[in-house]
């Protein structure tokens, strides 16, 4: 099954991660890119992964995780080995109708964690639709080193005549002349 590519605005979205194991700590590097209105429950955390919790001064609650817990969240990850716990919490987000994620198991996933590239503005996700992660990370990596370093302040440069010049068809055709020569420049 292929997934939709879109970009979820994370404001006032808050994200449940069950699980403190090393997947758990890799699903928060993802998203702390994006936001720290994140919390997790599990019985027990990876020191390094409580250690990132306590740097962003993020909710952690050391316990089982119980029905209801998913109740007020926007997202929900389930970062955990156990298929059952997690087809339980995707049971219940249904309820809930909020967006689920269960590390390893795409069919109960409503999204999946693509390998992305983030420099400032620019947002670049790779994903296989679960075929095949080591892949998309390794596109990933291919095409990050093809980025110029200095692209965020291309980026901004460009929000700005996008800010002060009027809409409209001149604009838009500037816009797309100095979008077309910003990466015609890339090899010199």
């Amino acid at each position: 099954m292929a997934y939709f590519p879109a970009f979820i605005q994370l404001k006032n979205r808050k994200v449940l991660i069950v699980g403190g194991g090393k997947i758990a700590k890799e699903k928060l590097e993802k998203l702390l890119e994006f936001t720290t209105d994140i919390r997790f429950i599990a019985k027990e955390f990876e020191p390094t992964l409580l250690e990132m919790i306590q740097k962003h001064s993020l909710d952690y609650t050391r316990k089982n995780y119980e029905e209801g817990d998913a109740k007020e969240f926007g997202i929900v990850i389930a970062a955990v080995d156990d298929i059952q716990l997690q087809k339980r919490i995707h049971k219940e987000t249904r309820k809930y109708n909020c967006l689920y994620n269960a590390v390893d198991v795409p069919e109960l996933c409503d999204f999946i964690f693509p390998s992305f590239i983030k420099q400032g503005e620019l947002t670049i996700a790779v994903s296989t639709s679960g075929a095949s992660p080591a892949f998309a990370k390794q596109l990933r990596i291919y095409l990050q080193n093809l980025l110029p370093k200095n692209i965020d302040d291309f980026l901004q440069e460009m929000r700005a005549y996008r800010k002060t010049l009027p809409k409209g068809k001149e604009r838009m055709k500037l816009l797309e002349e100095k979008a077309k020569q910003y990466i015609k420049g890339w090899n010199g």
